[in-house]
């Protein structure tokens, strides 16, 4: 693996890490400003993943799949973040603490609505990565050293209209509510 490679993961490990530490701060421990200092902390995180990534292309490196990967990484933290957290919250305060409601599995137009607001997300992320791949292209202005760049934003699209398919499918072929289930 190279550099950015590393770099991807230990930034994947260390969102989870700070909103772990944030939840645990704030209802295990009562402090609630100290929680928000760890959730603060995740959009620092990109930052510094963005940071290294420009960084390394800046010093001449080759683009390669994973500097494609660490764009999509900031644009799904950006876009999906504040979801992430809620429902890392929703989930610690069940299976942790023991109180509230078991998070629900939703069917039928709820589900459906979920995951419109998902794919919204996701359309949100493809923005913000792969404009931020638009960007790195058009910076560097070398296609030899690019060419994996525009590779992982075709590849990005071409799931992002799978997604819009599948989306479209609940829609169209809604998961059935509990109590209307056949068999």
């Amino acid at each position: 693996m190279n550099f950015i490679a590393w770099w991807i993961v230990a930034c994947e490990i260390a969102f989870w890490v700070v909103i772990i530490l944030g939840l645990t701060t704030r209802y295990i421990f009562k402090k609630n400003k100290l929680s928000i200092f760890f959730f603060a902390l995740t959009p620092v995180i990109d930052l510094l993943l963005l940071a290294l990534t420009s960084y390394d292309l800046y010093t001449g490196a080759t683009a390669t799949i994973a500097h494609g990967i660490a764009a999509i990484y900031i644009g799904v933290s950006v876009a999906y973040g504040k979801s992430m957290i809620s429902w890392a919250d929703s989930r610690f305060q069940y299976y942790i603490l023991r109180k509230g409601e078991k998070p629900e599995h939703l069917r039928g137009r709820e589900f459906s609505q979920n995951e419109r607001k998902n794919l919204l997300r996701h359309y949100a992320a493809f923005l913000i990565g792969g404009s931020m791949l638009g960007l790195i292209i058009f910076l560097i202005k070398d296609p030899a050293r690019t060419e994996s760049l525009f590779a992982v934003l075709k590849i990005w699209g071409f799931v992002l209209a799978i997604d819009t398919a599948i989306t479209a499918s609940y829609f169209i072929w809604p998961k059935k509510d509990k109590a209307t289930r056949i068999g």
